[in-house]
Parts: structure tokens; C-alpha cells; sequence
């Protein structure tokens, strides 16, 4: 198995391997649309790539040939499978310091990352609140974006197995759900809906939550990076697969606004969806991250005061 993700460090020393790679297509598929969970005959150390199959009878009638038909693939399904494809192309890059770890919770939480996508994205959708890539201890651990541990068990109702990604740095364990640590902003963020919608249904029927990058970056300190820190190539090398996934995943819901969470995620937004406006419109939301003393005096008050004037409570509370 060949590196996926590599390390280059500066010093010249070479590549440092962080997942192995999956070479043969054989033997590593499982049905999508089964829901189980998957069991890539190569270990834990990466995800089997889920492919749907066609149904139809299982024996030809006699005297008749049948063409075999594909079973009609699902949004969610869909969905699921420009996330594979970004993982592969993501799969390609090289990074060297800062980034010491890479951890992408797409792959090693697979099983609630899919619950959370079939269960809510089952239909076409009007707005898609966009952050910019996972937290340590929320979509890290859970595999949902902006994913505090308690909103995602006890109110969206996800669960599932969580592997460990194939290199783990000890200040970052992955837990799943059964971190004991909250994420601020997911708490802020999710709670948010949570008392506005009343019901997780009410603020999917016509919205759903991505992250524009999947992968979590850490220093060798294991301190969480952003895209922002990295240097300028890697950066633009990073991020333009991933407008590039964006701008697919908008189209194939369906989508009429996004709204970027956070300045850096609506202007990489605003980047990736130049081409599809003003049909598509971009608007920007305060992050909710404690870091932000704007958002530490009430983040929930200037949250309903923005969606106010983007028009979108009607959606959320109807």
C-alpha cells in the first residue's frame, strides 16, 4: 500500500506515510444501501469505498433476456458519493510542516457520517450552511459537522461505530460518542436550531449543514490548524478541491443560498460559486467558535437577527 495522505517534512527526510492505501477494487465494496457498517477486509486503518449495485431479478426469465436495470441512486446516495470522490482526489496531496497529522473523519467515523447524510439529505435543499472543516471535538469525533457529542446522540439522533484514524496524536484522541469533551461552537450552532426548530425534521425539510474541507489538521503539537495557516500552495491546492466539490454538491441539491458559517468559509464559497450566480446566492453567518468575543457576548441573538434579514426564519420555524 502506497501513501494516501503524506507528510513531507523540511528537513528532507522523506515521505511519512498516514494512510494506507487501497489498491485492488476487489473484495473492499459493501452495499450503501444496506446501511451497514463497513468492513474493508484491510483493517481500521482507512474506509472501504461503498458502492451501490444494481438490483434486479436474480435469474434471467426463460426464453426472454433481460438488459439488467440500475436501482435509481437516491440525493443522499449521491451526495455520499462526491464525498468519496473528494476523499480520492484529497488522497493525492502532499503537506509538509505545519500540518504534522491529518485526520479525516469521512473515513474512520464513515458509519455516522452516512447516517447523518441519508437520514437529512433525502431531498433537494433550498439553503446549505457551509463551516470550513472539521473541529478536534466535534466532526472529529462524530463524523457530523459542527458535531457536539450531545446534540448529535440525544437530538439528531446519529450514532454508529467510530474507528481510530490510522495515526492518532495522543492530545487528540477520538473517542466517538463517547467524548466527554463539548465543542463550543457546535454546542452554540446546533443549539441554536435545536430551540428555534423544535424538531431536528423542521430544519431539514429545507436546510442541511456540510463542512467545505473534510480533513482536520494538526500541528506536531497537536494543535488544531486551520487552512488559513497553511502555506499559500498547499492552501490553494487544498481548498481548490474542495470549491471544486462544493460547487457539485450545491448543484446536485439543488441548492438557491448558502451561507458561508464564519468569514473564511463564506469567501471560499463565494470563490467556489462564482460560476453558478446569482442563481446561487452566498451570504455570510458569525461563526460561533469561543474565540470570538462577538460571538462569546450571544451568539444566538445575532444568529436570528441575521437569518432575519436573509428571509430564511419562515423556513426554520414553519
Amino acid at each position: 500500500y502506497g501513501p494516501l495522505f503524506r507528510i513531507t517534512p523540511t528537513s528532507g527526510e522523506g515521505l511519512t506515510s498516514i494512510f494506507p492505501k487501497r489498491d485492488s477494487p476487489g473484495g473492499e465494496e459493501y452495499e450503501l444501501e444496506t446501511g451497514k457498517a463497513p468492513s474493508p477486509l484491510w483493517g481500521h486503518s482507512g474506509m472501504a469505498v461503498p458502492q451501490a449495485f444494481p438490483s434486479g431479478p436474480l435469474h434471467e426469465p426463460a426464453g426472454a433476456r433481460m438488459e439488467p436495470q440500475p436501482s435509481p441512486r437516491s440525493l443522499a446516495e449521491g451526495f455520499l458519493e462526491e464525498e468519496l470522490r473528494l476523499n480520492d482526489e484529497l488522497k493525492q496531496l502532499q503537506f509538509s510542516e505545519p500540518v504534522g497529522i491529518i485526520y479525516n473523519p469521512v473515513e474512520y467515523a464513515w458509519e455516522p457520517h452516512r447516517s447523518y447524510v441519508t437520514r437529512y439529505c433525502q431531498g433537494p435543499k433550498e439553503v446549505l450552511f457551509v463551516g470550513m472543516n472539521p473541529g478536534p471535538f466535534g466532526m472529529a469525533q462524530t463524523g457530523v459537522p459542527f458535531g457536539e457529542v450531545n446534540v448529535v446522540r440525544d437530538w439528531l439522533g446519529v450514532g454508529g461505530p467510530v474507528l481510530s484514524p490510522p495515526q492518532e496524536h495522543p492530545k487528540r484522541p477520538v473517542l466517538g460518542l463517547e467524548c466527554p469533551q463539548s465543542e463550543v461552537s457546535g454546542a452554540r450552532f446546533w443549539g441554536f436550531f435545536r430551540n428555534l426548530c423544535g424538531q431536528p425534521e423542521v430544519f431539514f425539510r429545507h436546510c442541511f449543514v456540510h463542512n467545505l474541507c473534510p480533513l482536520l489538521l494538526l500541528a506536531p503539537s497537536g494543535r488544531n490548524l486551520t487552512p488559513a495557516e497553511l502555506p499559500a500552495k498547499q492552501r490553494e491546492q487544498l481548498l481548490g478541491v474542495c470549491d471544486a466539490a462544493l460547487c457539485r454538491q450545491v448543484q446536485l441539491l439543488g441548492v438557491r443560498l448558502v451561507v458561508g458559517v464564519g468569514r473564511l468559509a463564506e469567501q471560499r464559497a463565494r470563490r467556489a460559486l462564482a460560476g453558478l450566480m446569482p442563481e446561487v446566492q452566498v451570504e455570510g453567518l458569525l461563526h460561533p467558535s469561543p474565540r470570538s468575543a462577538q460571538a462569546n457576548k450571544g451568539w444566538e441573538a445575532v444568529a436570528r437577527e441575521r437569518l432575519t434579514e436573509l428571509g430564511l426564519l419562515p423556513l426554520l420555524t414553519g
